[in-house]
């Protein structure tokens, strides 16, 4: 082997290892913010199904704004227009157009197809929560609204709206590295065991009704652990590549997604809070 043919592959390692040192030093920088989510008080708060739906009203906005952080990065890494194009960067294409196939069209378990989100509401509107806040803002959205109008409506409570409103920051800012941290940090990991032990038992006591839930968080948190989560982080090391003032943007974006959606946290929490009362029942 040539003396440069051995240069190349050391500086090759070194940037591979480079790659990898700032991604885990983002995740350390992180897991503060992520152990204050994992133990948020409001999963105690969540013991009873009309909490839940509570719950559900509010988080379906992050599940949505979820799947526009994912588009976004579509667009930019992917030729989604006519006449067609050879994309820029074909390992982000691949890994983006993989993430999408799942996320916007998955296996609905009922023989048929359809996104995330769609599962979500479907659950949503089987165990009875309010669909009519997301319903009316996706309304609004259909007809030509921007993101902020839409989320300017009286019913879209504040907490959402900050929530929302900083996600379409990071987007409108158009800046990769950012897009792709706040989706590769933001993701629905950030919803702990705990939770699912208490939407299992919360379907014993409703009477199967959490089961298209049951179902959503299989097959969303599942695949976001074992597959997209990995894309993610390939993605957003491939796009950072040893330039500093990346990783720098990727992890002040991180930081403020975890910051956000502890803001939203704390605001559900607050509402369920408030909207209980010792002499309702537990499944009403």
């Amino acid at each position: 082997m040539s003396d440069r043919t051995t240069n190349c592959s050391k500086n090759h390692l070194k940037k591979e290892n480079t790659t990898v040192d700032r991604l885990q030093h983002i995740q350390e920088r992180l897991g503060p913010f992520k152990s204050a989510l994992l133990n948020h008080p409001i999963y105690q708060e969540i013991d009873r199904l009309d909490s839940l739906r509570l719950f559900l009203a509010h988080h379906v906005f992050a599940v949505w704004d979820f799947m526009s952080l994912l588009k976004a990065l579509q667009r930019r890494l992917c030729c989604t227009e006519v006449p067609w194009l050879p994309a820029a960067d074909p390992l982000g294409c691949r890994l983006v157009n993989e993430i999408v196939l799942a996320e916007e069209s998955d296996d609905d378990g009922r023989g048929g197809f359809a996104s995330h989100f769609e599962l979500y509401r479907r659950a949503m509107a089987r165990c009875g929560a309010n669909t009519a806040l997301i319903d009316g803002f996706l309304d609004e959205l259909r007809q030509c609204k921007s993101v902020s109008t839409a989320l300017a409506s009286p019913g879209v409570p504040e907490c959402t709206r900050q929530f929302v409103g900083l996600t379409f920051d990071i987007i409108d800012c158009k800046d990769i590295c950012s897009i792709a941290s706040a989706f590769t940090f933001g993701r629905e990991d950030l919803l702990p065991a705990v939770f699912q032990r208490i939407v299992d038992e919360l379907n014993v006591k409703a009477g199967g009704r959490l089961e298209d839930f049951m179902y959503y968080l299989n097959r969303h948190i599942g695949l976001d652990g074992v597959q997209h989560g990995p894309m993610a982080h390939r993605l957003l090391r491939s796009l950072c590549g040893s330039d500093e003032s990346r990783w720098q943007v990727a992890e002040q974006t991180a930081v403020s997604c975890l910051v956000a959606r502890r803001g939203l946290w704390d605001g559900i929490y607050d509402v369920i809070r408030r909207e209980k009362s010792p002499h309702r029942s537990p499944l009403t």
